[in-house]
């Protein structure tokens, strides 16, 4: 397995959660877990129910399934993170310098 991934597509998840926060479109999920009456709760409960099936997959050892929640799991973190006023680009930055 090659360890090099290309992360742009993280890059683009990103952009796209951006847009839908600047510019809401009722059709859009995105849209609608940003502007649910819940608020961040709403984020955060979609965080913590991906994060179980995560780890109910990785426990199963169901490969497929392991994949699918991971990214899951990945795209509620990164709306939450929107939700919250986080900058990506600040947990990004915070990942390089724990790798020095």
């Amino acid at each position: 397995m090659n360890p090099r991934i290309d992360p742009r597509i993280i890059a683009e998840i990103w952009a796209v959660i951006y847009e839908r926060s600047e510019n809401p479109n009722p059709e859009s999920y995105t849209t609608r877990l940003l502007t649910n009456k819940k608020g961040i709760d709403k984020v955060l409960e979609k965080v913590g129910e991906e994060s179980t099936e995560f780890i109910l997959a990785i426990k199963n050892g169901i490969n497929e399934r392991t994949v699918e929640e991971t990214a899951d799991l990945l795209f509620h973190i990164l709306v939450a993170l929107r939700a919250a006023g986080i900058d990506l680009n600040d947990v990004m930055k915070e990942l390089e310098h724990r790798r020095k």
